[in-house]
């Protein structure tokens, strides 16, 4: 709603700034071309609905972010079993991280959800505990921990077993899960928006933005028995 507000400001800066040169009666010529295209450029029609369409644009996106928010998207939470269900079958993606307590493992995935939840807001993203889930662990066959599968309107189009398909080690960056999701297409790039490519104080594309951690003693997965 920034760019809004932003946007509505800018314009009505742009009126007093015109008025108050027309009226000035400013005697130097640089001082009234000046005045005179800024009412023009006011008057256009065709700029006056490019403006609307804009503002109209981020009023929807807007929206639509309240409204995803509302349903847990942009943060990585845990679920019950009772909720799963609903939650796979009712939203458009879903990443599902089947963990345990314990397992420090599940605790690195942990983290790099933490970072993928917020970068992908159109993607639910949660976690549940797979000793308190006897039914949906034995239905999906888990056996190995940590377990993460990917939903697209319900249906399941990929998991992660373990650490084997992240490397075999602990310490791995984001992007590699990151990847994973994006080629399952239960995650999509980030629309850029054109106002945020303009700014000169933009985020150099050249900073690394994965999470890396240090390889620790217990490096390896672990079998996961709800018996």
């Amino acid at each position: 709603m920034n760019s809004i507000a932003y946007g509505e400001v800018m314009k009505k800066a742009a009126r007093d700034y015109a008025k108050e040169y027309l009226a000035g009666g400013e005697s130097t010529a640089s001082t009234t071309t000046a005045a005179l295209n800024m009412a023009d450029f006011l008057g256009d029609s065709e700029l006056e609905q490019l403006h609307s369409d804009r503002i109209a644009q981020l009023q929807e996106q807007a929206e639509k972010r309240t409204q995803l928010a509302q349903k847990g998207h942009g943060i990585y939470s845990e679920i019950s079993e009772g909720e799963f269900l609903e939650i796979v079958t009712k939203s458009r993606a879903v990443v599902c991280h089947f963990f345990h307590r314990e397992f420090e493992r599940c605790k690195i995935i942990d983290k790099h959800m933490h970072h993928l939840a917020r970068k992908y807001f159109d993607t639910r993203f949660i976690k549940l505990s797979a000793p308190d889930t006897p039914f949906f662990t034995v239905k999906l066959g888990i056996k190995t921990l940590p377990f993460i599968m990917s939903f697209n309107a319900g249906v399941a189009v990929d998991k992660i077993v373990g650490f084997e398909p992240l490397g075999g080690k602990d310490d791995f960056p984001t992007s590699i899960i990151e990847n994973i999701l994006l080629a399952c297409g239960v995650v999509v790039p980030p629309k850029v928006d054109e106002d945020e490519v303009d700014r000169t104080d933009a985020p150099s594309k050249n900073i690394r933005r994965s999470i890396h951690y240090n390889q620790t003693a217990s490096d390896e997965d672990s079998e996961f028995d709800d018996a």
